[in-house]
């Protein structure tokens, strides 16, 4: 289990929530991701902190139909950065340019999901 005291002081709590569609027009505040992560002064993702701290850093997807999924941060060889569930590739969810995104509230990342790419709003960041 993670401690408070385990974390460096740049992680945050980041949650997602499913943005705006043509098929939803409010978005959809049952639906996103809770990330625990570690930011850079800029709100993106520190890779070196990352990478000592890979452990700590969480994925929880949810959905209003209840479906729950935990996982991990990864990072491909490459920079990609990709959330994880379980051992193999078949349900991984890559995020499109998540290195380059700042995770400050009200911004937009992307990440592909069951092949196709869903847009989420940044909602909070706030230490855990």
């Amino acid at each position: 289990m993670t401690a408070l005291k385990d974390l460096t002081p740049n992680f945050r709590h980041v949650r997602l929530l499913f943005a705006r569609t043509a098929g939803h027009p409010q978005g959809d505040r049952e639906e996103g991701y809770d990330l625990l992560v570690p930011l850079d002064e800029a709100g993106r993702l520190d890779a070196a902190t990352w990478k000592t701290h890979q452990a700590f850093c969480r994925v929880r997807r949810f959905s209003d139909d209840g479906d729950e999924r935990i996982g991990r941060l990864r990072r491909k060889p490459g920079g990609q950065w990709y959330f994880d569930y379980e051992e193999g590739d078949a349900d991984n969810e890559i995020g499109f340019r998540l290195g380059e995104e700042s995770f400050v509230t009200g911004e937009y990342v992307s990440i592909m999901q069951d092949g196709t790419m869903q847009t989420y709003q940044v909602a909070r960041v706030e230490k855990p």
